[in-house]
């Protein structure tokens, strides 16, 4: 009662006894005798906070509340003589006996489904059969009697009651369902045998708790990222001798980045991350695993702080973080196979560097082109014909075959004429426009010439005086209206005279050339010139003729 009290507090129940004074004594009516015993007393007060009914019942009916005192008692030593061994193993040849035909005859002719296919097959099948029956009338061409057993081929027809029995007789040794299916498949069969053999599999519980893995989902790929170094893959590789190598690989580039490091904690994690992250620039993304260095809390305030999503991936599933495990493998059987040196660094940079110069299988690219945008320079590249170093070479021999002539301000030389008269007029030189250009002046007017077009000479250029001696005239490029400077006379006086322009236009003048201006006036700001004797002829048509009518479109200065 006690111990039930949680349960009996304020709920109305029934005391049962198999000791019939006590229901006088505890009668929830009736009070107690004065005589009674103190112990009695005391149970009855307590009962007195409970309301209940009590009522007598005999003992041997009473069998619910007096099971424990009828339990039997454990058995002596002299007991365990008497031991029926017989019996006990006729007992366990029968739990152990299998399936017979004749069982599976006599049960056939019992049961109601059974015995109908059984008469059907042996007097003939009628047109519409029952509903249960369906199954076995698809079959009736193949159904057979033999022994009073049903056969469909050579596989036995069991009955519903000996199913279960075969299906545990099928699944002795925990064989799977495929192999249970080819061994029944080969001996029994009924509707649904299959269903029955898969449901038996599937509430097998040690075949449940000790089967394989299943077969693995559909790879989802990773969405390419649009820019370089956007997503970083990370981890741990090693130990190679006594050092873990912590790789990042860029998922864009798959450009890596690999580092020696003696602790892997997450402070000294952090440490590299940083140093590679300002060569490299922060990702926006950064992909790991599990690993008590990239869980840690410092490790997330990092990423936080520099505004990296940190995504991490299942626990012991490593095809998460494939781009970095891939990229552990590839290293470790490179490093492996490297036997010419022991040193874990200069094996790794070798590495490193045929890998960043090689095409990746997934881009088609090399991981340095993706990233940096050139090629790495390796020493394959010194099979290859240089072609800028050829062309200079071949600059230099040919410079070497004639000597640069050169020209100073002031010095007397003669430049190439391509106006009409000598191919050859004396000028001086002014200054160098560049390694092989320079300016001369010819008479009153100032050339652009190259050294080409130079030649030194010993003849003294006669001068001309003018008032302007630092005037430099230039014209405008041609098919501007040229006009020449005319032939001057002890009669002239200044005024320049009007040049036939169809003759003038009957030479070409190159672009680099540089003539006199033809003056409209008279009462030009330009003083007369005083010539002392020329030695450059200008031989001109002193006749007046029109102007061509392509002209016309022309501004005149």
């Amino acid at each position: 009662m006690k111990k039930f009290l949680f349960y009996l507090e304020g709920q109305s129940f029934t005391l049962v006894t198999d000791h019939q004074p006590l229901t006088t004594i505890f009668h929830p009516h009736k009070s107690v005798p004065a005589t009674a015993a103190a112990r009695l007393q005391r149970w009855a007060m307590f009962l007195g906070g409970l309301q209940y009914t009590i009522k007598y019942k005999s003992g041997k009916l009473h069998a619910n509340a007096d099971l424990l005192s009828r339990l039997p008692l454990p058995a002596l030593e002299e007991d365990k003589k008497h031991i029926d061994t017989v019996g006990l193993f006729h007992v366990q040849q029968i739990e152990l006996l299998p399936l017979s035909a004749s069982d599976l005859s006599k049960e056939t002719q019992r049961d109601p489904v059974l015995s109908k296919v059984y008469q059907a097959t042996l007097h003939g099948w009628s047109s519409d059969p029952e509903p249960e029956l369906k199954a076995y009338h698809r079959r009736k061409n193949e159904l057979t009697v033999q022994g009073g057993c049903l056969l469909w081929g050579v596989r036995v027809v069991v009955p519903p009651r000996y199913q279960q029995r075969v299906l545990e007789e099928l699944h002795t040794g925990h064989m799977g369902v495929v192999k249970m299916k080819g061994l029944g498949r080969g001996h029994v069969w009924w509707p649904n045998f299959d269903s029955d053999v898969e449901g038996l599999c599937n509430s097998c519980s040690p075949c449940q708790l000790t089967q394989t893995n299943p077969a693995a989902g559909v790879v989802h790929m990773w969405e390419y990222p649009e820019q370089p170094w956007s997503r970083v893959h990370i981890d741990f590789a090693g130990p190679e001798q006594g050092k873990m190598l912590l790789v990042v690989v860029d998922a864009h580039s798959k450009w890596p980045e690999v580092k020696v490091m003696s602790s892997t904690t997450a402070s000294k994690t952090i440490e590299v991350l940083r140093e590679i992250f300002a060569r490299q620039g922060l990702p926006a993304q950064l992909v790991s695993d599990n690993g008590p260095q990239f869980t840690s809390a410092e490790f997330a305030e990092f990423l936080r702080k520099n505004g990296v999503r940190h995504v991490t991936s299942a626990p012991y599933h490593p095809r998460t973080n494939g781009l970095a495990e891939r990229f552990v493998r590839t290293m470790k059987a490179a490093l492996k196979s490297d036997t010419s040196t022991t040193c874990v660094k200069l094996k790794l940079d070798r590495f490193l560097l045929a890998y960043r110069n090689c095409p990746h299988a997934t881009t088609g690219e090399t991981p340095a082109k993706l990233l940096t945008g050139r090629p790495l320079r390796s020493r394959l590249d010194l099979l290859r014909p240089d072609m800028v170093q050829k062309v200079k070479n071949k600059y230099a021999t040919i410079n070497q075959q004639g000597s640069v002539r050169t020209f100073y301000p002031g010095e007397t030389v003669l430049a190439r004429n391509y106006a009409r008269g000598d191919p050859w007029v004396i000028g001086t030189v002014l200054t160098c426009t560049g390694p092989l250009s320079y300016l001369v002046k010819v008479g009153s007017v100032t050339w652009r010439r190259h050294v080409d077009q130079m030649r030194n000479t010993g003849i003294q250029a006669e001068r001309v005086v003018e008032h302007n001696p630092l005037e430099t005239e230039l014209t405008p490029q041609v098919p501007t209206p040229i006009a020449l400077e005319p032939e001057l006379d002890s009669s002239a006086t200044g005024v320049p005279v009007q040049i036939d322009m169809a003759l003038a236009s009957d030479r070409s003048v190159p672009s680099d050339s540089v003539v006199p201006v033809a003056r409209t006036s008279p009462s030009a700001t330009r003083p007369p010139v005083v010539v002392e004797p020329v030695t450059i002829p200008v031989s001109r048509p002193k006749r007046t003729t029109r102007e061509p009518s392509y002209f016309k479109d022309f501004v005149r200065t």
